[in-house]
């Protein structure tokens, strides 16, 4: 029993991680003027506890600390993934040029301090490493370190001694690396006066766009569809539109490719906004009908969701499935994570789409069948793609890339590695047929679980030599790590606010990805809501992460020179 309490077994490391995140997590409920620190506090009651002598086998905490953030990073790639690359295209190159300048702007800040206070460089780099969040450059820097300082590059100072103060100051700056950042979110919400939902609703309108679903309704007076059928009338533009209803004779039928156009025909048409002029042009003039006024007429027709839930399905076309032809029944739109699409024939769907469809009872049950339409299935997990994906990000991560000039190759790691691959798998899986489906539950629960043991094992490391580091002269670099985070973070907040008109959303992913912070990512999401956050954090993080890593080599190199 002394042991489970106070030996360092398995069973007492497990029993302590387990009592810092439920110890963390109860202090995270806790609010100050409605903002709390959230998941944070759990790396916090881990350094205290490690300060006062509770200790974890520190290979099985070295083993959680980066399970945990693979586990985070990868839920997030893969919540991300589907709208990575159109996130990308909208504003990712302004993203990624703000944070390579964050990036530089800290690495002037640390090696201003250097020259201003005469502080050893490669302590200082650990000290960058750690005001940032980055455990990679950490142990990049360690190893050039150790590189350079051997054989005909031996260095005059003691070269154990600095080593271990790049450690050392990697854990001092730590908790300033996250606290730092968060008070910067929280100031430039308090200093623009941001309103939370204002800013959701604006990137909301951004994520629908031009191509955001409209419903119009038409009267048919152009003669030249007069006649046609509607495949031949989709032909006749290259704009996409879908008629979802036609008013004929005071009845009211769902059409399909074949069906004939008529002059007066009334069609309930749903397409892009992009798309509106044109179909206007197409069918000739626009009437007041609303959807309450086709209700009325269209007793016998129901509108229905329906959820795809058979794993066959990702990957074909909405086209492939026929459901119109065969069933008679349209579809007017299709709504992935919340967001409506426009039901595009060649748009591929994939399990967990919800599709908004038309048609009499008894056809729309036959479609419910075909599509699955189960929520067991929805709440089944995919674990296949989840751990084969993580593998592969692991191998992906550990794949050296060398730069002329630098004697360290460098890697994505641990966490940017599987991160990439999460993306990948999330845009391109439904695509090759590979089902990635997750409930919005379920990759809560594993993001939350892989931030939580992260932490806890973070701050159970670092707690041992905490305390003694800044007694012996550490808290210098405490100032130091708090003015290497909050300068550069800062200015690019400002400089992203008002210059480039940032979102404050992506303003928080921007920050917290360039530091490659996922605390800080954790406590946005949770203080401010919204995933909009993990979009941008994820745009960023991989080239943050390669600079990060690359930057603490070029320092050591500088100091070792």
């Amino acid at each position: 029993m002394k042991d489970l309490f106070f030996g360092q077994g398995t069973g007492h490391s497990i029993m302590l991680l387990a009592f810092v995140i439920a110890a963390g997590l109860m202090l995270g409920k806790i609010r100050v003027k409605g903002v709390s620190l959230g998941s944070t506090w759990i790396l916090f009651v881990g350094i205290l506890l490690s300060h006062f002598g509770f200790r974890a086998d520190s290979s099985l905490l070295h083993f959680l600390k980066e399970f945990g953030l693979i586990l985070f990073v990868f839920s997030i790639g893969l919540q991300v993934g589907p709208g990575f690359f159109h996130s990308f295209k909208s504003g990712g190159l302004k993203l990624n040029m703000l944070a390579v300048a964050l990036v530089l702007i800290g690495v002037v800040t640390t090696y201003i301090i250097h020259l201003v206070t005469g502080e050893n460089l490669v302590t200082l780099t650990g000290v960058m490493s750690g005001a940032v969040t980055n455990t990679p450059g950490l142990g990049a820097a360690q190893q050039t370190y150790l590189d350079a300082t051997s054989g005909s590059f031996v260095h005059e100072i003691n070269t154990a001694e600095v080593a271990s103060s790049l450690a050392s100051g990697y854990a001092v700056a730590y908790p300033i690396g996250v606290l730092g950042v968060i008070l910067v979110l929280m100031l430039t919400k308090a200093l623009f006066k941001v309103d939370l939902k204002k800013e959701e609703n604006e990137m909301n309108s951004r994520e629908t766009g031009m191509d955001s679903p409209q419903r119009l309704a038409f009267s048919i007076k152009n003669p030249a569809v007069f006649g046609k059928t509607i495949l031949e009338a989709s032909h006749a533009i290259e704009n996409k539109f879908i008629i979802s209803r036609i008013y004929r004779d005071g009845a009211v039928t769902v059409p399909v490719a074949s069906t004939v156009l008529h002059e007066n025909d009334d069609v309930l048409v749903v397409t892009a906004q992009s798309s509106v002029e044109a179909v206007t042009m197409l069918f000739g003039e626009q009437i007041d009908m609303p959807k309450e006024a086709w209700d009325k007429i269209d007793a016998s027709m129901e509108v229905r969701k329906l959820t795809i839930t058979r794993t066959s399905m990702t990957g074909k076309k909405l086209k492939d499935l026929k459901i119109r032809t065969t069933y008679g029944v349209s579809i007017t739109r299709v709504n992935r994570g919340g967001i409506d699409l426009v039901a595009n024939p060649d748009l591929i769907v994939q399990m967990g789409d919800s599709l908004l469809v038309v048609g009499h009872e008894k056809d729309i049950n036959n479609v419910a069948k075909f599509v699955g339409n189960s929520r067991a299935g929805l709440n089944h997990p995919n674990l296949i793609p989840i751990f084969f994906g993580i593998a592969l990000g692991v191998l992906f991560g550990s794949i050296p890339i060398v730069i002329p000039g630098i004697p360290q190759a460098i890697k994505f790691g641990l966490a940017g590695g599987p991160l990439i691959i999460a993306i990948l798998l999330g845009y391109f899986g439904p695509k090759m047929k590979i089902t990635t489906y997750t409930t919005m539950s379920a990759n809560l629960m594993l993001r939350e679980i892989g931030i939580s043991i992260f932490l806890a094992a973070v701050g159970l490391g670092a707690g041992e030599n905490f305390v003694s580091s800044i007694v012996n002269g550490g808290y210098w670099w405490i100032l130091y790590g708090a003015l290497i985070t909050l300068i550069p973070t800062a200015l690019t907040a400002i400089l992203g606010r008002l210059l480039f008109k940032l979102n404050f959303y992506q303003i928080c992913g921007l920050v917290s990805g360039s530091c490659t912070n996922p605390p800080v990512l954790a406590f946005a999401q949770n203080a401010y809501g919204t995933d909009y956050t993990s979009v941008s954090y994820a745009t960023v993080y991989p080239l943050a992460m390669f600079m990060r890593v690359l930057m603490a080599q070029i320092l050591i190199l500088i100091a070792v020179a």
